[in-house]
């Protein structure tokens, strides 16, 4: 089961999953194909996961794909804190040259899904931070 809230970018959610815990620690879902695009309203196939670490203060972006080689992507937090950044690239949006940001924690659990025709970034606030995101189409230089 998984909250989704869209974001003042059309096309962009936060992604909250229900997290089952107790004494023992916790456990959740962090994907699922299905429930994540019933949840957005459509259908997203990723193929590349990537996973970065970064020290506090490290800024990291804003990176982005144009044409056949653009990429949306889905955020999260293994540990540690970021704030997340997405700036709408695409001419024809309605939200065009607008940015949204948002913080990431391994402890909040948010995710952020970004779609194609998107900059990303973050910067780092806790000592360190593990990222991890799916990606939708291969990395291209």
């Amino acid at each position: 089961m998984i909250k989704a809230t869209e974001t003042k970018l059309k096309g962009c959610f936060i992604l909250e999953p229900k997290v089952f815990e107790d004494e023992r620690g916790h456990f959740f879902e962090s994907y699922n194909h299905k429930g994540f695009c019933e949840a957005i309203g459509r259908e997203v196939n990723f193929v590349q996961d990537n996973q970065s670490f970064s020290k506090k203060g490290v800024l990291r972006g804003l990176h982005f794909q144009k044409g056949k080689h653009a990429q949306a992507k889905l955020i999260s937090v293994l540990e540690g804190r970021i704030q997340d950044v997405v700036v709408d690239l695409r001419k024809d949006s309605p939200t065009f040259a607008q940015h949204f940001s948002v913080e990431l924690t391994g402890h909040n659990k948010k995710q952020l899904f970004v779609p194609r025709g998107f900059a990303h970034g973050f910067l780092t606030l806790s000592d360190s931070a593990k990222v991890f995101y799916k990606c939708d189409n291969y990395y291209h230089k």
